[in-house]
């Protein structure tokens, strides 16, 4: 039994967004169909990870006969969800109005940059730019760098979340009242709300947000420290408590009362001691200082580094899954874990190419 056996998605998305939140679904226990445009080129092995588990077909959405083949999926089908511009489903004759007529309980989700209303919404962009205008940018990064690049994609992936999370609240809403609805997602929207933390007080009490000026951007000690050898420890010592770890790990006790100090003085210096101490040892010297210390002190891991933690692996992050040719592929595990379910990885992304509307009705996850 699968937390979300039985529901139905009809996917028209490409790239990451959208992919990765049908993916959420898929290991979770949802059928996903991929609706694929012909010549669409899938290189990427980014692409065997976000479609595992899915089952694709390709259809010429311009030509007649496939819009009546989708028609007639939705119809049995629970969830449509699109990625393209504002307009272009309803062009098609696949809009929400014209799939809640063969399916009125049809769930129905547009995941766009800037949203299905506004004046930018026909407006192309990526995951840089929805960060920018939603304010995060702003008080990121550095004065005298600028705002900081990320390496991975914050506002597509957090898009992608707010995605998955309305998607099965509609179907919570569906099994109460009977009815189907159409979601307007916009990564920019779902970007604006990334400033959770200091939005309030921006908003009720006039403070403005600005690069190195706030206890979590470089406003106080909070932040990362090159070691001797040119590697980074992640400092996140908040609470007194383990800011009196901290600077018992470090060998300064004397430097606690400093280090509760709000006078900018001392913050300036405590930080700059930091910067001096971290300096001074390796990075695997750091590493046995603060391995029993309970100091919100950590190592900043490669990627390949985080695959081999111990802590990581013993949580399972990392899972083989099926090519289909008597193999396996290394992919990111689903993060979710329940008393109920475990996540079956059925295979890599099947690529199926199908045309005919005889082959639609005999697709299955």
């Amino acid at each position: 039994m699968t937390l979300l056996k039985g529901l139905k998605v009809l996917d028209f998305s490409t790239l990451l967004p959208g992919p990765f939140a049908t993916l959420l679904l898929s290991d979770l226990g949802a059928e996903v169909l991929r609706i694929e445009r012909p010549s669409n080129q899938k290189s990427w092995i980014v692409d065997q990870y976000l479609n595992r588990s899915k089952s694709s077909v390709e259809l010429d959405l311009k030509k007649p006969e496939s819009v009546d083949q989708v028609k007639q999926l939705a119809e049995e089908y629970d969830i449509v969800i699109e990625q393209f511009r504002p307009g272009v489903m309803e062009r098609l004759g696949l809009g929400y109005k014209d799939l809640k007529k063969v399916n009125p309980r049809i769930i129905y989700c547009s995941l766009t940059g800037f949203g299905q209303t506004g004046p930018l919404k026909d407006r192309p962009g990526h995951d840089i730019n929805y960060l920018a205008l939603s304010g995060v940018s702003g008080y990121s990064g550095k004065k005298a760098e600028g705002p900081a690049q990320n390496g991975t994609q914050i506002a597509d992936l957090n898009g992608s979340l707010y995605t998955a999370l309305a998607i099965l609240a509609a179907v919570i809403y569906r099994t109460q009242t009977g009815e189907g609805q159409s979601i307007d997602m916009s990564m920019t929207d779902c970007s604006f709300s990334l400033n959770a933390l200091f939005a309030p007080l921006s908003l009720n009490h006039g403070m403005k947000l600005e690069p190195e000026k706030l206890m979590l951007n470089g406003g106080t000690f909070y932040g990362y420290y090159q070691t001797k050898d040119g590697r980074f420890f992640s400092v996140g010592s908040l609470e007194p408590a383990f800011r009196k770890e901290l600077c018992e790990a470090i060998g300064r006790p004397d430097l606690f009362d400093m280090s509760m100090s709000e006078h900018p003085v001392d913050v300036r210096l405590f930080k700059e001691i930091l910067t001096a101490t971290f300096l001074e040892k390796t990075f695997t010297e750091w590493l046995a200082t603060f391995e029993k210390a309970e100091a919100c002190v950590e190592p900043v891991l490669t990627f390949e580094e985080a695959c081999e933690h111990p802590h990581l692996k013993e949580r399972g992050l990392i899972v083989q899954v099926p090519d289909g040719q008597g193999g396996s592929q290394r992919q990111i595990a689903c993060p979710i874990k329940t008393s109920a379910f475990h996540p079956q990885y059925k295979q890599i992304d099947r690529s199926l190419r199908e045309n005919s509307g005889a082959a639609l009705n005999n697709i299955h996850p």
